[in-house]
């Protein structure tokens, strides 16, 4: 049966970047039908019954709400929820508390609750594609899969001892058997991830880049991102992370490097003619004062940039509203330019952009006829919504988490009336508590867990 949801300004992020003020979306068997304005509704009505049994398509009134495509978190780290809020303002919070904690608390069943619990954040945000990059992934891939949320389970690979691995080309092993498991799967699917450009040997990140072209996965590190980073190719090789990426091999369309902070010109004219992507973590970068990411460069040089939340140990929200407020002020701020990145640029990064990066631009990132049905229907009743002169304007600097209403990936309603369809996030939440409080992160709660 068709699903058609009317009485809505469809943002639909096209090429022509189209937007329909009183307009209407249908979709069936995940996929989109028919997007168009309100005028023309009766005609899709009458055609779909021509095709469907019963009493025809499910119309669902939009009340004057904003239709944009789902959203795409380029680069987070799902398992990390248990560490939100930990050592929020430690200077050496890596060492102190994050690397430790893995060792100490880590396994496969918190990850896999963790993810859940995540992916129900990100859902109630608008989010419907996700990077994640953490250990234990194939349990990842199983929360994500159950929650119904489209991801890519990256695989985390380094050198040293993880949590799930001692031996990297295990994990390596671990890896290649995810991507297996989910070829052809409608919304998942696998990598392996290195961890870093200094984590990882040569060998190694040759290794991870050789399976994941295999597999046509992407390739996703963390990179350009510290300054002990940027001191160690100056002192060793005197190139840059960059640099050294393309030396070996390993950096090109596949490619999606988060962070990217400290970039010279030369790299980024590297990225450019790799056509390699970028996954900008504004909220994490500047709340550890790494600095700000050389964005409006890297956009004049046609480098495709979407946002990541980064893991909620750094960024502590999963939700792409903030990240959009952040960019947009920042940016603004870097640049010295109020008009810099308008709205609707920002949007394009947490929609379409963020699907080219992942390769999935034929698939999902905007609402057109013949993509999957992700989207995500944000509501204008409440007191932060009105007026709306311009729906990216609304979208980027008054819209926050609490105001999408449903959402919708592949087709299936995963939120309704803001809330989750089909889980409970109460229940998510207890689950991951009593599981917490059997761990060394009990140590650490204000209350008791």
């Amino acid at each position: 049966m068709s699903t058609i949801i009317t009485n809505v300004v469809v943002v639909t992020m096209n090429t022509q970047r189209e937007v329909i003020k009183h307009g209407f979306a249908a979709w069936k068997d995940g996929k989109i039908t028919a997007v168009g304005t309100m005028d023309t509704l009766e005609t899709v009505i009458a055609e779909a019954r021509k095709h469907e049994t019963g009493d025809g398509p499910c119309l669902i009134d939009g009340k004057g709400g904003i239709l944009m495509p789902g959203m795409v978190n380029l680069h987070t780290h799902m398992g990390m929820i248990p560490f939100r809020g930990l050592g929020d303002d430690c200077k050496d919070r890596l060492r102190v508390f994050l690397l430790p904690m893995e060792q100490r608390a880590m396994d496969a069943e918190l990850v896999y609750l963790s993810t859940k619990y995540a992916a129900a954040e990100m859902l109630l945000a608008g989010v419907t594609t996700v990077f994640d990059m953490y250990y234990y992934e194939a349990e990842a891939a199983r929360a994500m899969d159950e929650m119904g949320i489209r991801g890519i389970a990256g695989e985390t690979v380094m050198e040293q001892e993880a949590c799930d691995f001692k031996d990297p080309y295990e994990a390596l092993s671990y890896g290649e058997s995810l991507m297996k498991k989910y070829q052809g799967h409608p919304r998942i699917s696998g990598c392996v991830a290195p961890h870093g450009t200094t984590t990882c040997s040569s060998g190694l990140l040759k290794a991870a880049w050789e399976l994941d072209h295999a597999y046509g996965a992407p390739f996703s590190l963390h990179t350009a991102e510290m300054d002990y980073e940027m001191d160690y190719f100056r002192g060793t090789s005197g190139q840059t992370p960059a640099g050294y990426l393309d030396s070996l091999g390993v950096l090109g369309k596949q490619t999606l490097a988060a962070h990217c902070i400290h970039m010279s010109e030369s790299d980024l004219q590297l990225f450019a003619a790799r056509e390699a992507s970028v996954a900008h973590c504004i909220g994490s970068n500047t709340k550890a004062a790494k600095g700000v990411a050389p964005v409006s460069r890297m956009r004049e040089l046609g480098i495709t940039v979407g946002l990541g939340t980064d893991g909620p140990a750094s960024g502590n929200t999963l939700d792409l509203f903030t990240q959009m407020k952040l960019f947009a002020n920042f940016h603004k701020n870097e640049t010295k330019n109020r008009s810099a990145f308008p709205a609707r640029q920002v949007v394009e990064m947490a929609t379409v952009m963020g699907a080219q990066a992942l390769h999935m631009e034929q698939m999902t990132g905007s609402v057109e006829v013949g993509k999957r049905a992700d989207l995500v229907l944000v509501e204008t009743r409440s007191a932060n919504m009105f007026p709306v002169y311009d729906p990216y304007s609304a979208l980027v600097y008054s819209a926050g988490p609490s105001n999408v209403d449903m959402v919708f990936v592949e087709g299936a309603c995963v939120v309704k009336d803001g809330k989750l369809a089909e889980k409970r996030l109460d229940v998510l939440r207890e689950e991951l508590e009593r599981k917490m409080a059997k761990t060394a992160f009990a140590e650490n709660a204000l209350v008791s867990l």
